[in-house]
């Protein structure tokens, strides 16, 4: 684990109220697994107390990113922060997801910005030259964010784009398919979602990983 101001390097708008930030640690780039996250004081001032626990979207050399939502205060506060700016990091943090274990297919789902993960783990897999298929779930087209990833399948809940209903449903449509191969599930998303999960792979044989969001102090 390393703390540090670390300068931003590039700010960008990736969907509705959907903003990526990239900034430079050589510490935490060489250390961080897919899965890990850091946690941000956007403030330097005495408020907000909290950091606020932010997935590691992606590594490249010595550049990391994070992806997030503008939703209170602190992701506000956060989402003004410009290239040449800095920010106070702390991490990595977390258990990564597991990759020791044999598999053929990786199996990633997401739901809403449970994505934030999966460009890092991306890259990673497809380092180990693993085949590779990702779900992606939102309320609506225009909150996709789905660049980093390979061979996308989109669900929206209101059918703007990809299939009509929730990636857990689209889940279920591939679920022979996917049973069939030596697959491995990775998943990070809202609770409700991972519940749905839950109940739907446990008549598998499919293993899986899933990534908490839960917000701790």
């Amino acid at each position: 684990m390393h703390q540090e101001i670390a300068p931003v390097t590039k700010r960008l708008e990736v969907s509705q109220k959907t903003l990526s930030l990239e900034f430079i640690s050589p510490e935490i780039a060489s250390t961080a697994t897919p899965g890990q996250f850091v946690n941000i004081k956007v403030d330097r001032s005495a408020g907000p107390l909290l950091r606020r626990p932010m997935s590691i979207c992606d590594v490249e050399g010595e550049r990391v990113t994070i992806l997030f939502n503008v939703v209170g205060r602190g992701t506000s506060i956060l989402a003004r922060t410009m290239p040449g700016e800095s920010i106070d990091v702390l991490g990595p943090l977390g258990h990564g997801f597991n990759l020791t274990e044999d598999f053929d297919l990786a199996i990633m789902m997401a739901g809403g910005l449970g994505v934030a993960p999966f460009p890092f783990l991306t890259r990673e897999l497809k380092r180990k030259q693993k085949n590779i298929v990702t779900l992606v779930g939102a309320r609506t087209e225009k909150q996709l964010a789905i660049d980093g990833l390979e061979n996308v399948l989109v669900a929206t809940d209101d059918g703007s784009r990809g299939f009509r209903g929730t990636v857990v449903d689209l889940v279920r449509t591939k679920l022979s398919q996917y049973s069939a191969l030596r697959s491995r599930l990775f998943s990070c998303g809202p609770t409700a979602m991972l519940k749905a999960l839950q109940e739907l792979i446990s008549t598998t044989d499919i293993k899986c990983d899933v990534s908490l969001e839960t917000p701790m102090a």
